[in-house]
C-alpha cells in the first residue's frame, strides 16, 4: 500500500514539473511516506527522519522536509515537536493536500496547511511508476476488524471502498502503458463494497477479468484477503477466470482458536483449514503464503504446536513470520501473561525452521516443471541473465534478450539456488 501511494505522490510531482534529485543533500524537497504496522517500521523512519533533520540543522540545509503516511497520521503534530526541521505533516487522510503543499514550496511561502485528519480519505486516480510492467491498484482503504494487535484501524481509518468505475479506468490506463500484472490492494481486499449499486469482492472481480484481459493485463493478483470475507462466490470467479494468478495470500496469523480469539480474528483454525480445502479443490495447483504471529500474550506451547500442525497441513509457499510486539493504542497492548522476549524469539525460530523445509520440499517438486513467466528485467547479479516470475509468485532466472522485458515467455525449472529457480532457455 505504502508502495502504491508513494508513487502516487510522485506522480503528482511530475505533473507540477519536479523531477528526482540524486540524493537529499541535492533536493528541494524530502518526502518520507511512513509505516507504522510494525514496530520496526517506525523505527527505521524515525531513524530517518533524524538523519535528514540532522542534514538541516548540521549542513544548514533548506529542503522541505514532509513527514507522510500512517506514522505521520498516528503522531501527528508531535513528530513536529520532536523534530522541529520537518515542515510538514501529512497524515493517511490528508494526501489531497499535497498539491498546495508542493505549491507553498514553489512560492517560496511559509504559509499554514492545516493537515490534520480530514473526513473523508479520497483515492489517487493513478499509482503507476514509469517503466514497470507489475502495478498495484487500491480498490479499498481502511480496517473495520480491529485485530486486537493490529494499529491499522487506528492509523487508516475505517473502511472506504473505491469507485469500481475509477478502479477500472486505472486498470485500462496501466494496461495501456505496458502493465502486465496488477495486484488489487487493501487492507482487508475482500470485504470491498461500493454501497451506491451493491457491487462487493467477488462482483468487482467479474468486472476487472474482462477489462484487465483487453487492455493486455495478463495476471490479477490481490493483497491482503481476510480468511473471515473469503467468499463462495469469489471463489467461483476465479475459477472461471484464468486472469486471476493461482496463488492467494490468505494470512492465517496463529493456529490455535483461543489465540485467534484473543487476536479478534473472526474464523478458527478448522474453518480456515476448510476454506484452504474449497479453493483447492476449484483452482488447480493453487499455492498459498500467509502471515503468521507468534507469541501473543496467553500463548502456551500447546498453542504453538497447534500452528505447527496447521502449517504441517496446508504446507505454504512462503509465510511472513514475526512475533508479537506491543502496539500502544491496541487492546492487546494492555493485555496481561506477555511472554518473555527469548521465549518469543525460540518459537518464532521454530515455525521459521518449518516453513523452510515446506518452502525447500515444494521448490525441489517443481525442478522439470514448464511454466509461463513475465520477464520483469535484467539479472542484479548477471547482466546477460533476465529476472523473471511465475503467476505462482517464484523466481526465475533465464539467459534471453532485453528485447522480451515486459513480455511473457515460456521456460522449464533446470535447478534451484536458494529460492529463486534456474531455467536455460527461454521461448516467447
Amino acid at each position: 500500500m505504502n508502495s502504491a501511494e508513494s508513487s502516487a505522490l510522485a506522480l503528482v510531482c511530475k505533473e507540477r514539473g519536479w523531477t528526482p534529485a540524486e540524493d537529499g543533500e541535492r533536493a528541494d524537497i524530502v518526502l518520507l511516506n511512513t509505516c507504522s504496522v510494525r514496530l520496526t517500521a517506525e523505527k527505521r523512519a524515525f531513524g530517518r527522519i533524524a538523519h535528514y533533520c540532522g542534514l538541516k540543522k548540521k549542513h544548514k540545509l533548506n529542503f522541505s522536509l514532509i513527514i507522510a503516511g500512517c506514522m505521520a497520521q498516528r503522531l501527528g503534530e508531535k513528530l513536529k515537536e520532536k523534530y522541529p526541521q520537518v515542515n510538514y505533516v501529512m497524515g493517511t487522510c490528508a494526501r489531497s493536500l499535497f498539491p498546495m503543499i508542493l505549491e507553498s514550496v514553489e512560492n517560496g511561502s511559509t504559509a499554514v496547511i492545516d493537515t490534520n485528519e480530514s473526513p473523508v480519505f479520497s483515492f489517487s486516480q493513478s499509482h503507476f511508476e514509469e517503466g514497470q510492467f507489475r502495478s498495484f491498484v487500491p480498490i479499498m482503504h481502511g480496517c473495520n476488524n480491529f485485530c486486537s494487535y493490529c494499529i491499522v484501524p487506528y492509523v487508516r481509518g475505517r473502511e472506504v471502498s473505491r469507485d469500481p468505475q475509477n478502479i477500472l479506468e486505472e486498470i485500462r490506463l496501466v494496461g495501456e502503458r505496458g502493465v502486465r500484472e496488477i495486484t488489487l490492494l487493501g487492507q482487508n481486499v475482500n470485504s470491498y463494497y461500493w454501497e451506491k449499486d451493491g457491487t462487493d469482492f467477488s462482483a468487482l472481480l467479474k468486472l476487472i477479468a474482462p477489462t484487465a484481459e483487453k487492455s493486455g493485463v495478463k495476471w490479477v493478483r490481490f493483497l491482503s484477503a481476510n480468511p473471515g470475507n473469503f467468499s463462495n462466490s469469489t471463489i467461483e470467479v476465479m475459477a472461471e477466470n484464468k486472469v486471476f494468478c493461482r496463488h492467494i495470500h490468505l494470512p492465517v496469523q496463529h493456529g490455535s482458536n483461543s489465540v485467534l480469539k484473543a487476536m479478534n480474528r473472526t474464523y478458527t483454525a478448522e474453518r480456515f483449514l476448510e476454506l484452504v480445502g474449497e479453493i483447492r479443490s476449484a483452482l488447480d495447483g493453487v499455492t498459498f503464503s500467509t502471515d503468521i504471529l507468534v507469541g501473543f500474550p496467553g500463548e502456551t506451547e500447546e498453542d504453538v504446536q497447534k500452528t505447527l500442525r496447521l502449517m504441517d497441513e496446508v504446507k505454504f509457499l512462503y509465510s511472513f513470520m514475526y512475533h508479537f510486539n506491543p502496539r500502544e493504542g491496541t487492546k492487546a497492548f494492555d493485555l496481561p501473561n506477555r511472554i518473555a522476549e527469548g521465549l518469543k524469539r525460540e518459537r518464532l525460530s521454530r515455525v521459521i525452521a518449518l516453513q523452510k523445509k515446506h518452502t525447500s520440499a515444494l521448490l525441489k517438486a517443481r525442478i522439470g516443471s514448464t511454466e509461463v513467466v513475465l520477464i520483469e528485467g535484467i539479472s542484479r547479479k548477471n547482466a546477460d541473465e533476465l529476472i523473471t516470475r511465475t503467476e505462482k509468485d517464484e523466481m526465475v532466472v533465464v539467459p534471453g534478450p532485453l528485447s522480451m522485458i515486459g513480455s511473457f515467455g515460456k521456460l522449464t525449472f533446470s535447478s534451484l539456488k536458494g529460492n529463486t529457480f534456474r531455467a536455460k532457455e527461454l521461448i516467447p
